[in-house]
Order: C-alpha cells, then structure tokens, then sequence
C-alpha cells in the first residue's frame, strides 16, 4: 500500500472537519439608532412634588430667550460696571500716588528752601560782621538757590495743581449743574401739580355741568308743570270759544324783556359752561315769568272738605224741578268751613242778603279771571281789599236761595262763566 504524506493527511483531516462543522445564524451588523437633537430652546417643564402631589410648570422657547437675554444684559452690564469700577479704581490710586510723590517733594522743596533761606541770612550776618564775603560761599548758595527754582519749575511743570481760576471756574460749573437739576426738579414738580390742577378743574366742570344741568332739568319740569295747570285750565274756556296764554296776557310794565345775566358769567372762556349758564338763567327766568303768571289764575280748591252737588252747566232747579242753567259749581260742606282765595286779586264786591246768592263776595284776579264766592255765613273781607293766594275771605254758610249749606263758586273770564271744576282740578 502507498503511503501518503501526512501533510496531505492534515490537509484531509481539516477538511473533513470543515464539511461536519456546523454552520451558525450570521448575526445582522450594528446599526445604531440616533435620536434627533432638540433645540436648545425647546419647550422644558419643571415638577415640583410636595405631600404626594406634583406640579407642572412649562416653560416656552419664547420665556426661555427673555430670560436668556436678561443674564445676558444683566452679565454684560455687571462686566462693564466691575470694569468701570476697576478702572476708576486704578485710576483714583494712580492719582492718590502722583498726590503723595507731588506732596513729598514739595515738603522736601520747602526744606531746601528753608535751609538755604538761612545759610543766607547766616552769610548776611557774616558779612555785616566781616565786611566782606567769599566769593566761593556766594557762589554755592546761588547754584543751591538756582537748582531750588528749577526743582519747582519741573515740578510745576509736571504736576498740574489746584489753580484758583479753575477751581473757581469749576466750582462755577458744579453749581450751575446744581441749580440746574435743581430747577428741573421743580420743574418737574410743578408739571406734576399743575396736571393735577388741570384733572381738579376738569373734575370740577364736569360736577359743575351736572349740577347745571339738574337745575335746568329741575327748572323745565317746573315750567311743565305750571303749562300743565294752565291746559287743564283751557279746556274749560275752550268749550267757551276761548283760551289763556299767559305769554299773551304778560302785565309786564317794559316791553324790553329776556334772563338776566350777571357781566361776571357772561363772557366765560368755557363755551360749553356759558351756553349752560345762559340756558340756565333763560329757564329760570321764565319759571318766575310763569309762577308770576299763575299767582293770577283761580287754580285750586276754595274749600278745603267739600263734595260736589250740583256742576255747571244745566241742572234741575233745587226748588221748582224746572230746567235751569248754572253759572258755578256747588260745593256742599258744613257750616262754618273757611273760604280761601286761590289767587292774588282785589274785592271788587261785598254783598250781605237774603235773597239769590245771599252772603256773596265778587274778586278781581286781572289778566281777564274773576271768582264769584255765594251763600256764605260770615264776610271776613270788604270791597277794595287786596288778597294773596289762600287768604281766608269768610265761612261756608246757606244764605240766600239755599235748600244747606255750601259754597256756590263761580269763575269768569272776560265776563263769561267758565266751568269751575278744571280749575279746581289743575295743580301747581
């Protein structure tokens, strides 16, 4: 038998080895996952827990760079202010040093200055002693006495000191500075007080306008109640073919009219105040027009208790049931109740009878009104008197054509009877 070579056996042995090897999974390669990079200023929260519970507080990108950019000023300026500081520092030590070197030679200065002052005045006396001096002293003391000058003269020259013209100019300065923010504070002072001045003010016209504007509004309603009065007044004479205006019957002397306006308010710098003020006065002066006016007309009750019996117009008469007109109203109360007079006027007439209206007085208010007061007990008044409105004129009686006591009560104007009723209706 050949025998091989046992490299070739190796050879074979291996490779027998390498087809019974069995084969393993082939792992994948690593392939690392990266997670992208957030912004630096992205969206942070902060937890704080306490007692078991947690609280979240997010702060944006938007806060994040405030306050990023507040350290950063708060840096730069804390940077600056310490350089500042620093360099003020070296500068004030710098200057403290050249203050002190300056001083000592000047101290030092003074000393030569003081010893050479009295090697000359040794040498005068020497020479009042002597007669004469050394040419070769003399010398020394003015070469001493000429190196003194130049030391002073170098150190003037390179020390700057305090000069009195710029120490005055700069007092100067300093106090004008003074006196200038001084003045700046006042100014600002006084800008404060006279803005607020101006809020009062303002303050002041708008309470000034309400209040204006109250009294107006308490003047119309007067005036519209005094025209109220005066229409429910008119619808009595209307049924008569008549009517009252007031402003058409004025019994005013001067034919010149308009509201008084006192020179100190009628020429103010606020126009809307001075329309306000005249709008006022206007008003208020026809009120008193008005209220004048109304002191004239009958309006209002003569008897203060009373019920109506028989109203104006046509009626049964009391007495023989025939149709009859009724010039008055009859106002039933008791005897002895007072009459009152409703409007400023004069007695025209006093009568005292038995008959028709009996007890009677007649009064004259003016503007056209006349009142007519019948069957009364007792006449307090007599013909020619003059009356202010609720003068009492007598008692409530039944004299005359009467079936009881009570108030025949009569109101004519121009002449012609009115229903009295609206009258007594009307309110002021």
């Amino acid at each position: 038998m050949m025998s091989l070579p046992r490299q070739s056996i190796w050879i074979n042995n291996q490779v027998g080895i390498m087809k019974h090897k069995p084969h393993f999974k082939q792992k994948k390669a690593y392939s690392p996952h990266y997670i992208k990079k957030k912004p630096f200023f992205s969206e942070k929260e902060i937890i704080f827990r306490s007692a078991g519970r947690a609280k979240v507080f997010q702060i944006s990108s938007r806060t994040q760079m405030i306050f990023l950019g507040l350290f950063v000023c708060i840096a730069l300026w804390s940077t600056y202010s310490s350089h500042q500081y620093y360099k003020s520092g070296k500068i004030i030590n710098h200057k403290e040093i050249e203050l002190v070197e300056t001083r000592d030679a000047y101290v030092d200065l003074m000393g030569d200055f003081v010893a050479i002052h009295k090697n000359i005045d040794s040498v005068l006396e020497s020479i009042d002693k002597r007669g004469r001096a050394s040419n070769k002293e003399i010398n020394k003391y003015k070469h001493q006495m000429m190196a003194a000058e130049d030391k002073i003269k170098k150190i003037t020259s390179e020390k700057v000191w305090a000069d009195d013209k710029k120490l005055n100019k700069k007092m100067e300065i300093n106090e004008a500075l003074l006196q200038r923010d001084i003045a700046t504070a006042e100014r600002d002072e006084l800008k404060q007080q006279l803005k607020d001045l101006e809020n009062a003010v303002k303050a002041i016209k708008a309470a000034e306008m309400e209040v204006f504007s109250r009294v107006e509004s308490i003047a119309a309603q007067e005036i519209k109640k005094i025209k109220s009065a005066f229409q429910q007044v008119n619808k009595s004479l209307k049924d008569r073919g008549m009517y009252y205006n007031p402003l058409a019957n004025s019994q005013k002397k001067n034919a010149r009219g308009g509201p008084f306006i006192p020179a100190s308010v009628s020429d103010l710098p606020d126009k809307k105040i001075q329309d306000k003020i005249n709008s006022i006065f206007k008003a208020a002066d026809d009120l008193e027009y008005y209220r004048e006016a109304a002191k004239y007309v009958p309006i209002g009750k003569p008897v203060w208790s009373y019920w109506v019996t028989s109203k104006f117009g046509f009626r049964n008469d009391p007495f023989n049931k025939k149709k009859a007109g009724h010039k008055g109203i009859d106002l039933a109360s008791r005897t002895g109740n007072k009459i009152q007079v409703k409007a400023h006027g004069k007695v025209v007439q006093t009568v005292h009878g038995n008959k028709g209206y009996g007890n009677y007085v007649v009064i004259d208010h003016g503007n056209g009104f006349t009142t007519k007061y019948a069957h009364m007990h007792k006449i307090y008044v007599k013909k020619g008197d003059y009356l202010k409105i609720n003068d009492t004129i007598g008692e409530v009686g039944s004299t005359g054509r009467s079936t009881g006591p009570h108030l025949h009560y009569e109101v004519l104007y121009r002449g012609t009877p009115v229903d009295p009723l609206p009258f007594m209706q009307a309110k002021l």
